[in-house]
């Protein structure tokens, strides 16, 4: 069973920008936006990018801690603005390997979280 709803799995498949929350290791909220994926067949979300993702502070937050918050949203400046939008929290993995699955440009680096809640709202309608 998966941890998202039909119609959520529909808005994240039409969605290519997100925005990730890590705890850095001064315990500070570090949020960045990122391009995702929704993998159906493992029910996560799967992070990557390119220029030396494995580098990135993002990267090395989640090696120390890999509890996360992610948020995909509608853009303002798309008219009509709808307000709706998916908050997934959960653990993320830091893995070697998958990125380019996401994008052919990523990196090979990626994370992939596996959602433990998510809200969302203005989507299951």
């Amino acid at each position: 069973m998966s941890a998202f709803t039909d119609h959520e799995i529909e808005y994240l498949r039409s969605q290519r920008l997100g925005r990730l929350a890590t705890v850095g290791s001064d315990s500070r909220p570090h949020v960045v936006p990122v391009g995702f994926h929704y993998n159906a067949e493992l029910d996560t979300i799967d992070i990557g990018g390119h220029g030396g993702f494995s580098t990135r502070k993002k990267y090395r937050d989640v090696l120390a801690n890999p509890n996360v918050a992610f948020v995909v949203d509608d853009n303002p400046s798309v008219q009509p603005w709808v307000v709706r939008g998916l908050e997934i929290r959960g653990e993320a993995a830091a893995l070697e390997v998958g990125g380019k699955e996401i994008m052919p440009s990523f990196d090979d680096a990626m994370f992939r979280i596996r959602p433990a809640r998510v809200r969302s709202w203005g989507v299951n309608t």
